[in-house]
Formats: structure tokens, C-alpha cells, sequence
């Protein structure tokens, strides 16, 4: 995300309404999730269209057509469909840098609107696409969209909301994200349907819609009063700050988000003193979960849930439809996310939907290696459903832990002095290997065949160890008190925070951090094994 600042009032709760303001703000601005997800959704659906794949992919239509020439598992192999997916992410990657400095020196809401703009550019260019350059060019265009909406909106969600919901807010982002991924699905499923082969230039150009609407919101919403301080713009700022909080006694806050903005100034290089040794834990966490993250396997099955499903033999129809459901499971087990992080914690998402992903991916694994060979012709209906039903598993689980989990952890873990570099560095290492997997799943499944379950459980295996040992729980603490009641906590990372970074007078409790105030900070192998 964006370098900026953000207070979180030292444990202290200021004097807020939830206001329509507010509301109406993070509702447009959550757009650009939709946004982000549509283009995840529509692409798989569109590259198992015969009449999209007979225009640009000619190769892949005649395997497809004629699976002798090759097997169920390599008939989708090919670097330029794979190219068509996954070239949206490395211009996000790159589009990252350019919009982490427009946020920070030019506010919040112009970045949303540049996002805006290049989302609309890249839905008419694809929309209109007459051949495979005019169409990559396109994609190129909705990357660059995606990397200023992700830096822009996750910050404006988090510095325009009230401390006590802030959480939830901040998960609105990953549930618009969802349903744009449903909204796709749905479009794919009824424009596949289409008869004279335009379908799917419509499920294209149905991006425009959330594009749109980020757009009028960007130019709608007002700018934060985080955003407009660290602009030495402080009248501004304070009065934006009584708006949105429904009250004229907000100088407590404003003092704050002032001297918020004092210590931001003073740091030089952030991303030098990322590399510092007391930085280590949080920048070790905060990449370890987007790489993780991605080798769930969860981007690789929603970009190409249809794609996936018609080669188990599902045929084009169902595979457009079993995505659907899916894509609806991943709604719904969001919104149990928003529900349950501040409750249980974060730990225990994480763990418990490990074990409920790795059951699932193995199960479908031990499905396809019995029941999908080379050149079979049809996977039985019941297996077909049971397929189906793990994947959603699958999806579930991810969908309340590692999806709103990998963003929500880094960003209230990082330091004050450090943040903007370390959610810059969050963000274009999810980027990156987003786009990895992304080029590189089709050629995988062609591969590993089946095995390609048993890869993704693997390391979700790794990952479930990681979160046991080495990932705090950090639900219901100050961002300012991380420092004393996590990191000096936990049997490992406390090793790496300095000395000359404790605070004076603070009290280190010397129990190994297998517990304080209630929060499980790893487990010990040392003096619990």
C-alpha cells in the first residue's frame, strides 16, 4: 500500500460516530475491490470460451477440440493464455512504485481516480480487442489500475474509518474483491450462452461497471484527514476530521494524527530502516503471507475455475456453472471473516482453515488421480459433485483466514516508522507472485496433472507450521504497543527487537510469551515440546 501514516489512538478510543459519510466513502471506495475481483473472475471464464479462444488462441481451440492430439490435463498449456491472465499483475507490480508516491504527495483520491481511469481505458481496449496485442495492451492497462487502486483504497479504508470498526472496513475491501469474482461468474455463465460469438467481448466490457462506479466515487468522497495533515494542510484536515466523525470534539484526534505526521517526516529512508534488525519479524511475516497466500492455490483455481472444471470433464456449460458456486461460497465465507477476526483471533483462523484446505486439496487430488486420466472422456456425476464440494471447502477456508488475513496482519503490525515501505513491500510481493502462479498454473497442471493438489497441500502444510511457530496473535492490540505486547513476547522474534528500541519504563514479562492478556503469541518448541 501507499506511504502515508496512520494513527491508532495508542489503545485510546476517540470521541466517533459512525456517520453516513463515512459509510457512503467506504462503500465507493471498496469499488475498487470489485474491481479487482471482476477481472480475476472474467478472465478464466472468458479463456474456456471456444469463440474467444478460436479469435486469439487459436492453438489452444483445436486441442481443446481434439483432445487425442493432447491430454485433458495440457490442452489449456499455452504461455500466451497464460500471458493474457497474468499480465495484469506485473503492471500492477510495476504501476505499485509510481502509485505508492501519487498517494503520499498528492493525496488519497487522486489516486483512486487515476485507478479509475486506467480500469476504463483497459475495459474498452479489451472489449474492442481485434487481436491478441490490442488485448495484452488492455490487460496492461487494468493492471496499472489494480496496482493504484490496491495501494489507495486498503489506506483511505483504514485512515476514514473509526477505530472500532476499522477491521471490518478494512475487510469490505476483500469482500468486494469476492463478489466481483461471483459478478463475473455470473456474467460468464449467461454470456457464454450468447449465440453469434460476442459473448464474451460483453464479459469483458461489463468491467466497465465497477470502473464506473470507482471513478464517480473517487471524484465523490472526501479526501482523509490523515492525508491532508501529512500535506501541512491542518484547517483542511480538521475540518474533514469533524465531518467524518460527527462531532466537533475531534482535538484530541487531530493532535495526534499531527504528531503522527511529525514522527513520519522525520524517517529519511523507511526502506532502509525496514532492513533493520528490529524490523526483521514484521517484514519476515509480512512477506511470508503474501507468498503464502498465493501457493494456496487460491488465485490459481478462481482465475481458472472454468477452465479447471472443463478439463475434469465437466463440459463448458457446467465448468461456467460449478464456478459459480464456488464463487458464491467465496462470498459468503468472507463475510464470516468480518465477523469472527476480532473474536477468535487470527491465529486461529489461520490454523483451523490449514488443516481444512490441506484435507481438501488432498481428497481432490486422490479424485482425480483414480478418476481423470489423459484422455478419459467424463468424470461420473458423483464424483463431479464431490469435486465440486471440495473445492468449496477449499475456498471457504481460504476465504475467511488466508484471503482477508494476509492483508489485514501486515498492516497492523509494521511500525509507524516503517509502514508505508513495509505495505509497499506487501503489496508487490503478492504482485509478484500473483503473477507467477498465474503464468505458470496451466503449464503446472499440464505437468503435475493431478499432483498439482498434492503441490498446493504441501505447502499449505508449511505454512500452517509457520503461523503455529512463528506468527503472534496480534487481535484487539494497539498498533503503538505491538512492540511490548507481541514481539518482546514471542520465544523467537523477541531475540531481534533492540535494546535501545524498548520503551522506557515498559515492563517485558520473561514467560516466554506463551501468553499475555490473552493472546497467544507462537508456540514454544523450546518449553513446550
Amino acid at each position: 500500500m501507499a506511504g502515508g501514516f496512520s494513527s491508532a489512538g495508542g489503545g485510546r478510543e476517540f470521541e466517533a460516530k459512525i456517520t453516513p459519510i463515512v459509510i457512503i466513502s467506504c462503500i465507493m471506495a471498496a469499488t475498487g475491490g470489485l474491481m479487482f475481483g471482476y477481472d480475476v473472475g472474467v478472465s478464466g471464464g472468458v479463456t474456456s470460451m471456444p469463440p474467444f479462444l478460436k479469435k486469439f488462441f487459436p492453438t489452444v481451440y483445436r486441442n481443446t477440440l481434439n483432445p487425442a492430439i493432447n491430454s485433458n490435463y495440457c490442452k489449456y498449456d499455452n504461455q500466451g493464455l497464460q500471458l493474457f491472465t497474468s499480465s495484469l499483475y506485473l503492471a500492477g507490480l510495476t504501476a505499485t512504485f509510481a502509485a505508492s508516491y501519487t498517494t503520499r504527495n498528492y493525496g488519497r483520491r487522486p489516486s483512486m481516480l487515476i485507478a479509475g481511469c486506467f480500469f476504463i481505458v483497459g475495459t474498452i481496449l479489451n472489449a474492442a480487442a481485434q487481436d491478441l496485442a490490442m488485448l495484452i495492451i488492455g490487460r496492461i492497462s487494468l493492471g496499472c489500475g489494480v496496482g493504484f487502486a490496491n495501494q489507495a483504497v486498503p489506506l483511505f479504508l483504514s485512515e476514514i474509518a473509526p477505530t472500532r470498526i476499522r477491521g471490518g472496513l478494512n475487510i469490505l475491501f476483500q469482500l468486494n474483491v469476492t463478489i466481483g469474482i461471483l459478478f463475473a461468474n455470473l456474467v460468464n455463465y449467461g454470456t457464454n450462452k450468447i449465440t453469434g460469438g460476442w459473448g464474451w467481448r460483453l464479459s469483458l466490457g461489463l468491467a466497465g461497471i465497477p470502473a464506473g462506479l470507482l471513478t464517480l466515487g473517487a471524484l465523490l468522497v472526501v479526501e482523509t484527514p490523515n492525508s491532508l495533515v501529512e500535506r501541512g494542510r491542518l484547517e483542511e484536515g480538521k475540518a474533514v476530521l469533524r465531518r467524518i466523525r460527527g462531532t466537533d470534539n475531534v482535538e484530541p484526534e487531530f493532535l495526534e494524527l499531527v504528531e503522527a505526521s511529525r514522527v513520519a517526516k522525520e524517517v529519511k529512508h523507511p526502506f532502509r530502516n525496514l532492513l533493520h534488525r528490529r524490523n526483521r519479524p514484521q517484514l519476515v511475516i509480512a512477506v511470508a503471507l503474501q507468498i503464502f497466500q498465493q501457493c494456496t492455490g487460491i488465485n490459481a483455481i478462481m482465475f481458472y475455475a472454468p477452465v479447471l472444471f472443463d478439463t475434469l470433464g465437466f463440459g463448458n456449460d457446467a465448468a461456467l456453472y460449478s464456478a459459480v458456486i464456488t464463487g458464491a461460497v467465496n462470498v459468503l465465507s468472507t463475510m464470516v471473516s468480518i465477523y469472527s477476526v476480532d473474536k477468535v483471533g487470527r491465529r486461529m483462523l489461520l490454523l483451523e482453515a490449514g488443516v481444512q484446505m490441506f484435507l481438501s486439496q488432498v481428497v481432490i487430488a486422490i479424485i482425480l488421480g483414480i478418476k481423470v486420466k489423459d484422455h478419459n472422456d467424463d468424470l461420473q456425476k458423483g464424483f463431479a459433485v464431490l469435486v465440486v464440494i471440495m473445492v468449496c471447502t477449499f475456498v471457504s477456508a481460504f476465504a475467511w483466514s488466508w484471503g482477508p488475513l494476509g492483508w489485514l496482519i501486515p498492516s497492523e503490525t509494521f511500525p509507524l516508522e516503517t509502514r508505508s515501505a513495509g505495505q509497499s513491500v506487501t503489496v508487490c510481493t503478492n504482485l509478484l507472485f500473483t503473477f507467477v502462479i498465474a503464468q505458470a498454473f496451466l503449464s503446472m497442471l499440464c505437468h503435475f496433472k493431478f499432483g498439482i493438489f498434492l503441490f498446493f497441500s504441501g505447502w499449505v502444510l508449511i505454512m500452517s507450521i509457520f503461523v503455529l511457530f512463528l506468527v503472534p496473535e496480534t487481535k484487539n492490540i494497539p498498533i503503538e504497543e505491538m512492540t511490548e505486547r507481541v514481539w518482546r513476547q514471542h520465544w523467537l522474534w523477541k531475540k531481534y527487537i533492540d535494546a535501545d528500541y524498548h520503551t522506557e519504563g515498559a515492563k517485558i514479562d520473561g514467560t516466554n510469551g506463551a501468553k499475555k492478556n490473552g493472546h497467544s503469541n507462537g508456540f514454544d518448541p523450546v518449553t513446550q515440546l
